[in-house]
């Protein structure tokens, strides 16, 4: 009887990531971009902002919806958030 052998496999294609938002606005005098949400973040964590001009990696400090300080921003919604560099609109938002 002849020995088996094993099938080799394609290696798996790392999966691009996905933008947790866009940016729709920018406020250069007060340094805050304004992000439309394709799912949630928390106050704390690290995002990185990449546009045509760039891209650069910060925590979030600052979170606000209808002018109003938030700890969480959901799905779908349009938060303020201070920014560390000038940001552009379309630029896309990646959880680090």
């Amino acid at each position: 009887m002849p020995a088996k052998t094993a099938k080799k496999r394609a290696p798996k294609k790392a999966k691009a990531p996905k933008p947790i938002g866009k940016v729709t606005h920018y406020y250069d005098k007060i340094n805050v971009g304004i992000v439309k949400l394709a799912g949630v973040i928390k106050l704390g964590e690290v995002l990185r902002f990449h546009g045509k001009h760039g891209e650069f990696v910060q925590a979030v400090t600052s979170l606000q919806f209808d002018h109003k300080s938030i700890t969480k921003g959901a799905k779908g919604k349009d938060v303020g958030m201070k920014v560390d560099q000038p940001v552009c609109e379309g630029d896309l938002v990646f959880r680090v």
